[in-house]
C-alpha cells in the first residue's frame, strides 16, 4: 500500500511539474517569426536509365552482344561500369517476351550513374550510336545535398532573427533567446529536375563523327529549401 502511494505521488509530483513548465512557458512574452531560404545547385549524381533488347528482325543481335557494346563504349568514355553500371532489377535481370510460339527475346534494364552533364551527353550518342535508343534522365541528385539542406536551415534561422529584430525595434522592445524552434524539414525536388537541354541526338549515327562535337549542355538545378519556425523571449 505505501508502495503504491509512494508510486501516485511521484506520478503526480511529475505531471505538475510538466503542467507548471508549460504554463511557464506559455505566460512568457515571446514574438514567433518564420525564417525562410533556399539555394540552387548544379546536380553531380545523374541517373540515366535505358533498355537493350534483342532485335526481332532477320539479323537478330543478341542482348550478349549489344550489352559488350554498351560496355565498351562506357570505358572509352572513363566510366567504371563495374560501379557506375547497374540493372535495375537485381532479382531478375531478364525479363523476356514470347512471339510467335519460338521467336523469345530478351530486355534488360539499366541504370547508369555519371556526375556530369557532358558525360551524360555523351553517353546518349554512344546509346544512339550502337543502336540503343530507349533511354531517359531517371533523376538527378548531389552528392553533399545533405550539407546544403543544413546551410539552407542556418540561414532560415538567420532569417526569422533579422525578421524579429525588425519587428520589435518599431515597439522599442528586444528579443532574448529562442525557446522554441520548429523545423519544417528541408527539402528538394530531384524526380523533377535534371531536363537536359540542348541535345539532339536524333540522326547522330548518319553525322561524320570525327568531326561532330557533342553540344555544350547543363541540367536545370536543384532548388533545396528550408523553412523553420522561433519563438524568442519578448523583452
Amino acid at each position: 500500500m505505501k508502495k503504491l502511494l509512494l508510486t501516485l505521488t511521484i506520478c503526480l509530483t511529475i505531471s505538475l511539474t510538466t503542467i507548471a513548465q508549460t504554463k511557464n512557458f506559455i505566460d512568457q512574452p515571446y514574438i514567433e517569426v518564420g525564417g525562410y531560404s533556399d539555394s540552387l545547385v548544379t546536380p553531380n549524381l545523374i541517373y540515366i536509365k535505358f533498355v537493350i533488347a534483342e532485335k526481332d528482325s532477320r539479323d537478330k543481335i543478341s542482348l550478349e552482344e549489344q550489352e559488350n557494346k554498351m560496355i565498351t563504349a562506357f570505358k572509352t568514355l572513363g566510366i567504371n561500369t563495374e560501379f557506375d553500371l547497374t540493372t535495375s532489377d537485381m532479382l531478375s535481370n531478364y525479363k523476356f517476351y514470347l512471339l510467335k510460339q519460338k521467336d523469345i527475346l530478351k530486355t534488360k534494364e539499366y541504370i547508369l550513374k555519371v556526375t556530369t552533364a557532358e558525360t551524360a551527353s555523351k553517353v546518349f550518342l554512344q546509346l544512339e550510336d550502337i543502336g540503343i535508343s530507349n533511354t531517359s534522365i531517371q533523376k538527378v541528385d548531389h552528392s553533399d545535398i545533405e550539407n546544403i539542406k543544413n546551410v539552407c536551415r542556418t540561414k532560415a534561422i538567420e532569417n526569422s532573427r533579422k525578421k524579429a529584430i525588425a519587428l520589435t525595434k518599431p515597439i522599442s522592445q528586444t528579443i532574448g533567446n529562442a525557446i522554441h524552434i520548429t523545423d519544417n524539414e528541408a527539402n528538394f525536388d530531384k524526380q523533377l529536375q535534371g531536363r537536359l537541354a540542348g541535345l539532339q541526338i536524333g540522326g547522330y549515327s548518319s553525322l561524320d563523327k570525327a568531326k561532330y562535337e557533342p553540344p555544350k549542355i547543363e541540367f536545370e538545378k536543384i532548388k533545396v529549401t528550408a523553412t523553420v519556425s522561433v519563438k524568442y523571449i519578448l523583452k
